[in-house]
């Protein structure tokens, strides 16, 4: 692995620190009136969420770690266990649900998605920026309220609860950002 300099870390960077794999959240460099420069990083440990604040000098050296990236299809769930399809060697890889936290529900059957790997160990599951649901239940449509800014709950056929315009109703598709789990657009 390539060993980097500690001004050198970037917000995303996956770094090896203390024994452990940690993402790069966020990094300011401060340059304070008296000492060195540093970088003040906070950390956030891959695989259990445990984050960490660090300053790196520019003198220290870190390892920096590069996840292998595959598109594989998702194929099914069993006893808490996500199955995914390897779309090239046609491999099954099981996956704890418990990585996808509370962007589980947007996960559907045949979906591609991005598992992350380091090694043989599957660190991360990237699910497409959007993906379309139907409304099962909101309220009716109001007349004379789609000028304002306003918006209402509505459950989707995942079960997740999103806040979505006035004028859109029940049984009708809609794009769902699964990063911030909100309405986007109507499909």
């Amino acid at each position: 692995m390539p060993k980097i300099n500690g001004n050198e870390i970037r917000p995303g960077n996956i770094i090896e620190h203390d024994g452990g794999l940690w993402a790069a959240v966020k990094v300011s460099h401060v340059k304070p009136g008296k000492g060195g420069a540093f970088a003040q990083c906070e950390l956030k440990n891959i695989r259990d969420g445990r984050k960490l604040n660090e300053r790196f000098r520019s003198e220290d050296r870190v390892e920096q770690v590069r996840l292998e990236q595959k598109d594989q299809q998702f194929l099914y769930e069993s006893d808490g266990r996500l199955v995914f399809m390897d779309s090239e060697t046609f491999e099954q890889t099981e996956i704890d649900a418990d990585l996808l936290g509370e962007r589980r529900p947007f996960l559907q059957d045949g979906m591609t998605a991005t598992v992350e790997y380091y090694g043989e160990e599957a660190l991360n599951v990237s699910l497409p920026q959007k993906v379309i649901c139907t409304i099962v239940e909101t309220e009716p449509v109001v007349k004379g309220q789609t000028a304002a800014n306003s918006f209402k709950p509505a459950i989707l056929d995942n079960g997740v609860r999103v806040m979505v315009p006035p004028f859109v109703g029940t049984d009708e598709r809609i794009v769902v950002n699964t990063e911030t789990m909100e309405y986007s657009e109507r499909a």
